[in-house]
C-alpha cells in the first residue's frame, strides 16, 4: 500500500511563506517523479510542480514560476514544495503524487498513480 502524507499547511497573510512536506511510504519512491497540484473550491485540479525522481528536472506551472520551489530527498523519502510570496490566488488544497509521466507530460494528473489527502493551505490578505 502505497501512501503519501502531505503536511505544512495552513493560514499566512499575503507575501508569506509556506513549506510543504510529503512523506512517501514507497519502497520505489526514488524512482518516481513526484509532484504537487492544487484544487480551490469549485475549480478543477491544477498542476503546480514536479520533480523528475533524481531531482536532475523541475517543472513549474507558469502562476507560481520564480515563487515556488521543489525538492526532494531521497533518502528521507520527502518532497517539498517550498511557497514563497503567496498571494491571494495560491489558497487550494494542495497533493502531492507520484508516478512515472512519460516525457513533456509531467504536468498531466493522468499520469500520475499516487495520490496524498491534501493539505490546506490559505491566504488572508
Amino acid at each position: 500500500q502505497v501512501q503519501l502524507l502531505e503536511s505544512g499547511g495552513g493560514l499566512v497573510q499575503a507575501g508569506g511563506s509556506l513549506r510543504l512536506s510529503c512523506a512517501a511510504s514507497r519502497r520505489t519512491f526514488s524512482s518516481d517523479d513526484m509532484g504537487w497540484f492544487r484544487q480551490a473550491p469549485g475549480k478543477e485540479r491544477e498542476f503546480v510542480a514536479t520533480i523528475s525522481w533524481n531531482g536532475s528536472r523541475s517543472n513549474y506551472a507558469d502562476s507560481v514560476k520564480g515563487r515556488f520551489t521543489i525538492s526532494r530527498d531521497n533518502v528521507k523519502n520527502k518532497v517539498y514544495l517550498q511557497m514563497n510570496s503567496l498571494k491571494p490566488e495560491d489558497p487550494a488544497v494542495y497533493y502531492c503524487t507520484s508516478g512515472k509521466p512519460p516525457p513533456r507530460a509531467s504536468a498531466e494528473a493522468r499520469w500520475y498513480d499516487y495520490w496524498g489527502q491534501g493539505t490546506q493551505v490559505t491566504v488572508s490578505s
